[in-house]
């Protein structure tokens, strides 16, 4: 029978580390993803891997499962030098690994997902499915699952579905556990039960990393904490050893010291006065597992800035606002008119554009040109009886090349070609050539040069002064500090915090991040 306990497998000899990861470098062309790092893991313990976007945490989880082969340093696994050439080699190896895209097969039934690969067998070598779904069952009620194993796993709910990977992979003999964001679907109960088989792991001398953005669960179940940034090893220690200020300095780059020190904001601020009618009012947004009674207020030319660690839910947020992400309950109101509901035509003919975060796969199209790129949205209010005017095109194309300093060879160079900041520029200009009425910009300064950062800083700020309402979502606090009105931080998808102009800082948004988890870690979805 295949063994339903959480033990792992063999005695065996001892060591002192489960897994090492020693002085490794991974490049894409000519972007290092790791830079040099060191990562290990004791058995028995608990150690968080942290860091925000582009940090370098997928590529190492990736190097320490096999998917990828790093190209300085090496691998040792239960004290010896390994190369792990595929998945399936660290599987075989006992490395078991819960990633945060669930990868199941949801046509086939909990039991077989369960153990896909390791089912067992009759004395013919056929498939025991009476038995399959017997251990199955055992197996699924030591994780507070009680379903039926033959259902079909895409009939079984999100959070079902999470905890069958995470017994799937618990359940491997395996010797170390790598969880990314393992609770990203489970409503409490389910992550209590999830940190009860975490201790039972290490209880039984397995080596768990957890992966995941949210303070209050890394302060709950880790023993150590290393911390990634920009592909380097930044800190590592004791969870004991490191408040959460201190963690969400390392993540970010900046000490507790330093931001507490931090200028004040460069921009005159607009007063966030209550008694001056919202142009964008934004109410009790929900969607269950992401957003939670998120609501927010912009005013005429106010820029509110939206700030949080990432899987804070600032781009669901914006996305919901324009209504490319449908939510259960909520409202969002346009000078004191509803959308009702939201969509993004009613939000884009009612004045609202949004900026992607990902300009490449959200934004522009690469192989087509400057001047293709801006009208794009344009070309309805640009016709007349379904004619595009060639001369309405090039003017309004050249207004907002010149307006907003796009560096190309011409309107007709293709987009591809262009810098990161200069096709930010052609985005911006798209939005603009719609005449908005409130900006939704989602990271409009990452991945640019510190020049274009400037520049398009400026531009938010003129827009501003000229009457618009701007939503800006910014991964760098100081970007808030300087250029916010009002700053609305976001934790889970829920409200933590908010600052008005005069207390807007960024170690005042710090500490409304680090220490916001414990009284809302109890909160229900």
């Amino acid at each position: 029978m295949v063994k339903s306990d959480l033990a792992p497998r063999g005695s065996g000899a001892k060591h002192d580390l489960a897994l090492e990861v020693r002085e490794v470098s991974k490049h894409f062309g000519g972007v290092t993803a790791l830079d040099n790092v060191s990562f290990s893991l004791a058995p028995g313990e608990v150690r968080a891997l942290i860091g925000e976007n582009g940090a370098g945490k997928s590529t190492l989880i990736k190097v320490m499962t096999g998917v990828y082969r790093p190209d300085a340093g090496e691998l040792r696994y239960l004290g010896e030098r390994v190369e792990l050439h595929t998945p399936r080699d660290a599987q075989d190896a006992g490395i078991s690994t819960i990633y945060q895209e669930i990868n199941l097969a949801p046509q086939m039934s909990a039991a077989r997902n369960l153990y896909l690969g390791r089912e067992p067998r009759t004395r013919l070598g056929l498939v025991d499915v009476r038995r399959m779904v017997s251990d199955a069952r055992e197996v699924l009620s030591q994780f507070g699952v009680y379903v039926d194993p033959r259902t079909s796993l895409r009939e079984l709910g999100m959070g079902v579905q999470q905890m069958v990977a995470v017994a799937r992979a618990v359940t491997t003999d395996a010797r170390v556990v790598i969880m990314d964001e393992p609770t990203s679907s489970l409503e409490p109960r389910e992550v209590d039960r999830l940190f009860a088989v975490i201790r039972a792991l290490r209880d039984s001398g397995v080596g768990v990393v957890y992966v995941s953005h949210k303070l209050d669960e890394v302060f709950a179940i880790c023993d150590s904490i290393t911390v990634l940034r920009d592909g380097k090893r930044v800190h590592d220690g004791p969870a004991a050893e490191l408040d959460r200020l201190g963690l969400v300095g390392h993540m970010l780059g900046r000490s507790p010291e330093e931001l507490r020190s931090a200028a004040p904001s460069r921009r005159t601020p607009v007063p966030h006065d209550s008694e001056v009618p919202a142009l964008l009012n934004v109410q009790g947004l929900h969607r269950r597992h992401v957003l939670h009674d998120v609501s927010l207020q912009v005013r005429s030319g106010e820029v509110v800035g939206l700030a949080g660690l990432l899987g804070s839910r600032r781009s669901e947020t914006v996305k919901a606002i324009f209504g490319a992400l449908p939510v259960e309950t909520g409202s969002v109101h346009i000078d004191g008119v509803e959308l009702a509901p939201v969509t993004p035509a009613r939000a884009l003919a009612a004045g609202l554009a949004l900026l992607p975060e990902d300009r490449k796969l959200e934004g522009i199209i690469p192989d087509q040109s400057i001047k293709e790129n801006i009208v794009l949205a344009a070309l309805p209010r640009l016709s007349r009886a379904g004619v595009v005017s060639d001369a309405r095109r090039d003017e309004l194309v050249e207004v907002f090349m010149r307006r907003l300093r796009i560096k190309a060879a011409s309107p007709n160079q293709k987009v591809r070609e262009l810098s990161g900041g200069n096709q930010q520029k052609v985005l911006l200009a798209r939005l603009l050539c719609l005449q908005p009425r409130v900006l939704l910009l989602d990271e409009p300064t990452r991945g640019i040069d510190v020049g274009a950062k400037e520049e398009v800083r400026a531009l938010i700020d003129e827009l501003a002064d000229a009457g618009l309402g701007v939503v800006l979502i910014s991964s760098e606090l100081e970007e808030l500090a300087d250029g916010a009105d009002h700053v609305v931080v976001l934790q889970d998808g829920r409200v933590a915090g908010e600052l008005s102009a005069g207390h807007i800082s960024e170690g005042e948004i710090m500490t409304i991040i680090a220490h916001h988890d414990d009284q809302q870690s109890q909160v229900g979805s």
